[in-house]
């Protein structure tokens, strides 16, 4: 009876101070739909993936508007003027990254996608740097990537023509690449520790990056984590997998420690180790082990999945327009022949192939999610005041599908990268890589690797669909 009554106006109570708080902040940020209590516009996000979702809501509200997740408000910035000024023209006020529940799970704060800004660009400098010292955007790197690419055209030479399942092959080359900066060595494509932890890297990956996920469990994770934390689903599984990752890597890690040779570091584990000796006796020490294992674990999981997930996509899509594959394959034929393999150096000589590859990372970028950042201070963008430590979501698809800047935005079309003299163009509303002080570290290693791979293997081999074209959803 009367205690009955008392829980349900307690309750009741609580629901109408969270409408009103909500009701008052939404009053202070760009406008959206309106949010249910508690759950925000989570369940109101009627259309799949995400990208196609925020574009019906751009036509709604504007480029710049605000969803819910939880009792948390999203700000989401539509199109290239949008998105250019608030990345570049307000890079310090949009230049923070939130704290995101499943990434703090995964990382426990390690590595260089710290929440700690000062730990973030201390490991952000020393990985670019380092990565630099063995060769990534030179020539001793291209001729990794070139090793790399011949081992992948022997593989596939062995299949004789048949169909095969391409994304493990891919992933194991890209790897490779990476791999032997960061562990000094590659892996043999038998290997089967090498083989299970690339497996481990598809499961993770497929919650944390797919576009169905991100709508789905990793939205609910992130709304409402210390719930999730209790409750069973593909989250713990793909948290287990990532440590059979990290552990992987501290065995490496602990085999480095024994081999180590100060005068003569073999790779970016050596090289993090000396560092780390010499910043012991700092109050902040940056470079810890559990550090230095996501450190690694950051660089070996974007490093390849990114990169390979790009490079099907391209053959996928240059099978499905076997003119383009052609003219791709009859430029390589006139500048690389059939003598030797393609280099850096040709890329300037190949207009038509290296447009084709902007636009297919322009059409495959359409179909990406991105991550999120966070203001850093009160900020008034395009006359909306924005709160400090307020998430934003800059829209890169609706960049790349911007119709005032690329004339077929919906199709696949090189001539958005080639001049009227058939000379390749650069386009400003390209943010392939993100832009401003977020922008990918790892950009000069992945277009080395995207052009050297593509363009070894259209050298050697014609890709065809498995399936008929009809059927092929991209």
């Amino acid at each position: 009876g009367s205690a009955g009554l008392l829980i349900t106006l307690f309750l009741l109570s609580i629901l109408w101070f969270l409408i009103w708080r909500t009701d008052r902040k939404r009053s202070q940020l760009p406008p959206g739909p309106a949010p249910w209590p508690i759950l925000g516009n989570l369940w109101q996000k009627d259309v799949l993936p995400l990208y196609r979702t925020y574009e019906k809501l751009c036509r709604t509200y504007g480029p710049i508007f605000t969803i819910w997740l939880g009792l948390k408000p999203v700000v989401v910035l539509c199109g290239y003027e949008v998105v250019k000024d608030a990345l570049l023209g307000h890079s310090e006020e949009f230049g923070g990254r939130p704290e995101i529940p499943l990434v703090v799970q995964l990382s426990k704060d390690y590595g260089f996608i710290s929440n700690n800004e000062k730990k973030w660009r201390e490991l952000r400098r020393f990985t670019l740097s380092t990565l630099r010292d063995f060769g990534m955007g030179k020539n001793s790197m291209s001729q990794r990537v070139q090793k790399e690419a011949q081992h992948l055209v022997e593989l596939l030479t062995k299949l004789e023509g048949n169909a095969f399942e391409a994304i493990t092959m891919f992933r194991h080359a890209v790897a490779n690449v990476i791999c032997s900066v960061v562990f000094g060595s590659r892996y043999s494509y038998s290997d089967t520790v090498f083989l299970e932890l690339l497996n481990v890297i598809g499961n993770y990956t497929s919650l944390f990056l797919s576009p169905i996920a991100m709508a789905g469990i990793l939205a609910v994770y992130n709304t409402f984590p210390n719930i999730m934390n209790h409750l069973p689903g593909p989250h713990r599984k793909a948290l287990a997998e990532c440590e059979k990752l990290k552990d992987y890597i501290r065995q490496k890690v602990e085999i480095h420690k024994l081999t180590l040779d100060p005068s003569c570091p073999r790779d970016y584990i050596d090289c993090f180790l000396m560092k780390a000796e010499k910043e012991k006796s700092s109050p902040e020490n940056m470079y810890s082990n559990e550090d230095l294992v996501m450190s690694v674990f950051n660089l070996f999981g974007a490093g390849t999945v990114t990169t390979s997930n790009s490079l099907l996509f391209f053959l996928l899509i240059l099978a499905k327009y076997p003119h383009i594959q052609a003219k791709v394959q009859e430029e390589i034929d006139a500048v690389v022949g059939t003598g030797r393999a393609p280099s850096m150096e040709d890329k300037l000589k190949m207009p038509y192939t290296n447009a084709v590859i902007h636009e297919l990372q322009r059409f495959h970028k359409t179909r990406v999610e991105n991550f999120p950042r966070m203001t850093t201070q009160d900020v008034v963008f395009r006359g909306h005041t924005i709160p400090k430590e307020t998430t934003v979501i800059p829209v890169f698809s609706s960049v790349h599908m911007d119709p005032t800047h690329w004339e077929n935005p919906k199709e696949v079309y090189p001539g958005h990268f080639l001049d009227e003299k058939g000379e390749f163009r650069k386009r400003e509303a390209f943010m392939a890589f993100s832009a401003g002080k977020r922008m990918c570290p790892g950009e000069a290693l992945a277009r080395m690797e995207l052009f050297l791979f593509l363009t070894t293997l259209l050298q050697n081999f014609t890709f065809q669909l498995a399936v008929k074209y009809e059927e092929m959803d991209l």
